[in-house]
């Protein structure tokens, strides 16, 4: 592990009353472009103009960042190693899984990998993520 099992930052979450008032405000007066919108969940993805990090509107979740792994299960185990404890998950979710875990400092961190590829374009989805065209699945038609 001589790179360490945190990524990058994937995306950090910022919570607004709504994804419509949110999405006014960050993508059409502030110009960061939408590039996914999942209305199950209550997050939309914007797009940080100097680097692959998101940043994420949010109806359900409080400010915080999300850190990349390669593999959820992998990372929880070694921060239980290492004096982490896990606080939840994992979970599935629509790109792959996630979970909260707790450094011995209690800070809590989210980690996020992307194991089934990214949200498709907006556009080609229906706002509760599904109904995709099938080509813009990871893995979909080319």
């Amino acid at each position: 592990m001589t790179n360490g099992i945190l990524q990058r930052v994937d995306a950090v979450q910022v919570p607004v009353p709504s994804l419509d008032e949110g999405l006014r405000f960050y993508a059409e007066a502030l110009g960061h472009r939408l590039i996914w919108r999942n209305d199950v969940v209550g997050q939309a993805g914007l797009a940080l103009p100097d680097g692959d990090s998101e940043l994420v509107l949010t109806t359900t979740r409080p400010y915080e960042p999300n850190w990349l792994v390669d593999d959820v299960p992998a990372a929880i185990t070694t921060f239980a190693e290492v004096g982490g404890t896990l606080v939840s998950g994992p979970f599935e979710i629509p790109v792959g899984r996630v979970a909260v875990v707790q450094d011995p400092f209690g800070n809590s961190l989210v980690l996020v990998d992307l194991s089934k590829g990214l949200y498709p374009d907006p556009g080609l989805c229906s706002a509760d993520g599904g109904a995709c065209d099938e080509a813009a699945r990871p893995g979909g038609a080319s």
